[in-house]
């Protein structure tokens, strides 16, 4: 079996001439294909609040992981999965070095038709084993779901 790749392109203009203050931190990401993406620095690092950011980017890719790998197991294990929301947050403490988000907190709330609880969660923590995303990053990835058994 051979590799998998994942590519994109990135690109940016502008002027670094008048220093750290004054360039612009807006961006295009090229996902493949017509699939583009503006992006800028977090505010904090003088970037456009109304623009994703690369740390929210991250912890997207992680909860979009977490879905998809969740999904994947239930179907396999006949759980019919209705809905799942989550509300994810990256933690990056300043001050620590080099600067990197040190946690990731997932907390989806699923929806399930049918299903024993129990055996929802865990499918929830074997996705979690499994997600691509959650086994790449050096940070701690939780996640804590709640869970409803509909009718």
């Amino acid at each position: 079996m051979s590799d998998h790749t994942y590519s994109t392109a990135l690109a940016w203009t502008g002027s670094t001439g008048a220093g750290y203050r004054d360039y612009d931190r807006d961006h295009t990401l090229g996902l493949g294909g017509a699939n583009h993406l503006v992006a800028s620095a977090d505010a904090a690092f003088r970037g456009d609040s109304r623009l994703p950011n690369p740390e929210q980017l991250l912890v997207a890719a992680a909860s979009s992981c977490q879905l998809l790998s969740f999904l994947a197991v239930a179907a396999f294990a006949g759980i019919d999965v209705v809905a799942y929301d989550d509300d994810a947050t990256g933690r990056m403490p300043q001050g620590d070095s080099p600067m990197r988000i040190t946690e990731i907190e997932l907390r989806p709330m699923i929806r399930v038709r049918g299903a024993d609880a129990a055996n929802v969660a865990a499918l929830v923590e074997r996705a979690h084993e499994e997600c691509y995303i959650a086994n790449s990053l050096s940070g701690t990835v939780r996640v804590t779901p709640r869970i409803e058994v509909v009718s």
